[in-house]
């Protein structure tokens, strides 16, 4: 077992992503939709697949925690924030799988560190549009299968929003942020 997988340092470094993650869902902008439910612009994205890639698997726990934390100080998504941990968490965590032997390599590129991005993108995304059909439409507001599935597209300019500017910015922050580390000692703290 590597000694430094539990030290006291990659465990602060795992907090300071979870509240990180919780401060950047606070970078939001919540647009109502035509049938009922809403959407929003969010910045939070971001920073919870840089989770992902900066602490390998690791950063889904970082990614999901501070984000159904941010749920549980806003009346508007605390009955979710059980959700949330789960479908941002898989954001953060197929993100980090996804670039783990980089980071365990210390080889960690822009073009992996985008595939772990996009693939943790694709995977929030599917499981958010499937709670939209069925926690969302079909449980709460009681819609039919064939309407919940017809509110989809309008959440599609607000999620691709979201996506793009988590494609783009996450592996650039990554790089940026483990350089970081690295010429303060502590590039070790990002490997998987």
């Amino acid at each position: 077992m590597n000694k430094d997988r539990f030290s006291v340092q990659k465990l602060a470094l795992l907090g300071m992503m979870t509240a990180l993650v919780f401060a950047g869902n606070y970078l939001r902008v919540i647009m109502p939709i035509a049938i009922g439910g809403k959407t929003s612009f969010t910045l939070a994205n971001i920073l919870c697949c840089m989770s992902g890639l900066v602490l390998g698997p690791a950063g889904g726990l970082a990614s999901g925690l501070g984000s159904a934390l941010y749920d549980l100080t806003n009346p508007l998504y605390a009955a979710e924030c059980w959700l949330t941990f789960l479908t941002k968490g898989a954001m953060g965590l197929v993100a980090g799988l996804t670039v783990k032997k980089a980071l365990s390599e210390d080889k960690l590129t822009y073009p992996k560190a985008l595939t772990g991005a996009i693939l943790g993108c694709v995977t929030y995304y599917i499981l958010y549009f499937a709670k939209s059909v069925f926690y969302d439409g079909i449980l709460l507001e009681g819609l039919t299968l064939t309407v919940a599935v017809a509110v989809i597209p309008l959440k599609l300019p607000a999620s691709i929003f979201n996506a793009a500017v988590a494609i783009i910015g996450a592996p650039v922050l990554t790089i940026a942020v483990r350089s970081a580390l690295k010429r303060a000692g502590l590039g070790r703290l990002t490997k998987a």
